[in-house]
Parts: structure tokens; C-alpha cells; sequence
């Protein structure tokens, strides 16, 4: 499995505000920390997140969330889960518009996991990397 660091959210963050405009900044270091490890969680050395679309909606929810930076935190979220499924194998297929009405809906409302979790599993295709 191949996990997201908290520096390369950084690095996520830093160039989602670069290339669309917004303020740079991490409000709690501390939270961006938790929000990369949530995924790779075990309780009695059992996953808490079974599965890669599990492991992309609690990376994903954590991360809105949390709220970790000063501004980008939806845009980040979508963008890191992205980038998490296709380091595994995934390419995520929705549109832009239906990316953004999903993000907003994780934020505005308190959708569960297992919501998050069928939304990655319907559109992602599994690849060869």
C-alpha cells in the first residue's frame, strides 16, 4: 500500500494554491499529521480501513474535516484521495462538476464513511501501474 506523507500533502496543498489561487498556510501541523495517518489505522492489529476505497474516504474526510491549512482544504482533500487510489492502481473517473458537488457535500453535511467509501468504489477503474 502506498500511503500519502504529510509532506506530500504539503506539496498537494502548495501547488493546488498555486495553480488556483488562495492563501498558503497550515493552520495545525499537528492535524495534518493525524488526518495522512487515519487511513493506516488498526485497532488489535486490524485495518479500521479495510479496503483502498476506505482508506481514500478516511484520508479524504480527515482532511475536510480537520480543516488543516489556512484555505484549500476541500481542494486538497479531493486531490490527495486522487492521488492516494491512483498510486494503488485506481484512477478516479468522475467530472470536475461531480467532484465538486461531492466535496461540498462531504463539507456541508454529515455524511458517514461507508457514503464516502461506495462514492470512491463507484467512480474509480481499476489500472495497471
Amino acid at each position: 500500500m502506498n500511503y500519502i506523507t504529510p509532506e506530500q500533502v504539503l506539496f498537494i496543498h502548495y501547488r493546488i494554491i498555486e495553480e488556483t489561487g488562495g492563501s498558503h498556510g497550515i493552520r495545525d501541523l499537528a492535524l495534518l499529521q493525524s488526518a495522512s495517518a487515519r487511513p493506516m489505522a488498526t485497532f488489535e492489529e486490524n485495518d479500521l480501513y479495510p479496503d483502498i476505497f476506505s482508506k481514500a474516504a478516511a484520508l479524504m474526510h480527515s482532511i475536510i474535516k480537520s480543516h488543516p491549512f489556512v484555505d484549500g482544504n476541500k481542494r486538497t482533500a479531493i486531490t490527495t484521495a486522487s492521488i492516494f487510489l491512483l498510486r494503488n492502481g485506481y484512477c478516479l473517473r468522475a467530472s470536475n462538476k461531480e467532484l465538486e458537488r461531492f466535496t461540498l457535500k462531504v463539507t456541508a453535511k454529515n455524511i458517514e464513511l461507508h457514503e464516502i467509501t461506495k462514492w470512491f468504489k463507484r467512480y474509480s477503474t481499476k489500472i495497471s501501474i
